[in-house]
């Protein structure tokens, strides 16, 4: 069960022990939403929803948050009026070694074979 928010300016992230792997691999299947994490897995901390330029609409843009957010790819906070996004690369690894570093390679390679 997802945590519930405790006021409006906080957002549900399901527990570690809740997190699952078919959500994560729906989650990660689209390329906007594979973007975003591979931008997130580059940095060293966490990034505004705002530093993204994704080709699609701000709308969209929410939308793939909150995918990510709800299958544990992502926790997004609300920092002042700024929403913060951070991989959740230790609750991830721990749960499915190996995976997460072996689809951001996936990826990387395709990006460099279609160029």
């Amino acid at each position: 069960m997802t945590s519930p928010a405790a006021s409006s300016r906080d957002l549900p992230h399901p527990a570690r022990d809740e997190i699952r792997l078919e959500p994560i691999l729906h989650a990660l299947s689209d390329p906007m939403r594979l973007a975003i994490v591979r931008e997130l897995a580059t940095v060293c901390g966490e990034l505004t929803c705002s530093q993204f330029e994704l080709p699609v609409t701000k709308s969209t843009t929410t939308h793939h948050f909150r995918v990510l957010r709800e299958a544990g790819v992502i926790r997004q906070i609300y920092r002042g009026t700024a929403k913060m996004n951070g991989l959740r690369k230790d609750d991830l690894d721990d749960l499915f070694p190996g995976l997460l570093d072996a689809l951001l390679g996936a990826a990387d390679r395709q990006a460099v074979r279609l160029g």
